[in-house]
């Protein structure tokens, strides 16, 4: 059976920008970032999760990340010129992006966010980030990433 496109995906082929698409069995109700890595058989330091969280100026900033990472909430504030910065709580998270979680997409969220991707996946030749669907992720250049997400490369991770 054919994975019907995702909105990301769509965003990314009227881009004309090359991805490839996993899917993994999502059943087991195993969609934390690093099962997820497990189930498609890539390295951890290759597989992002796309975190969501509000500054003090109630602002909203995406961050992605390796999956085995942790958000470091005083670098992400700095990063976005904010005095403190939390997570969004996860009722929240399809109000503010369209999406769920174990399925947020940097790429085709309901509003253009300022986002920045971690230092880390400036290096790698190829990412892996959710499509905007459990289950489904997406594989692409970083720099591709930053130019569709206009995001920031810093670091932001502890």
């Amino acid at each position: 059976m054919a994975q019907a496109k995702t909105n990301a995906m769509r965003i990314l082929d009227a881009k004309k920008v090359e991805y490839e698409m996993l899917t993994y069995d999502h059943k087991d109700g195993k969609i934390d970032g690093i099962s997820v890595a497990q189930k498609i058989g890539k390295d951890l330091k290759e597989v992002y999760k796309t975190l969501v969280a509000q500054g003090a100026s109630k602002n909203i900033f995406v961050f992605v990340i390796p999956v085995a990472e942790e958000l470091d909430l005083k670098r992400a504030a700095k990063a976005a010129g904010e005095k403190s910065m939390e997570m969004l709580p996860m009722k929240d998270i399809q109000k503010w992006t369209g999406y769920i979680r174990g399925g947020c997409s940097p790429i085709g969220m309901k509003k253009e966010y300022r986002t920045f991707l971690d230092e880390s996946s400036r290096g790698l030749e190829s990412m892996v980030v959710s499509a905007g669907k459990i289950g489904v992720q997406i594989v692409l250049a970083p720099n591709k990433l930053q130019e569709i997400t206009k995001a920031e490369f810093t670091p932001v991770t502890k």
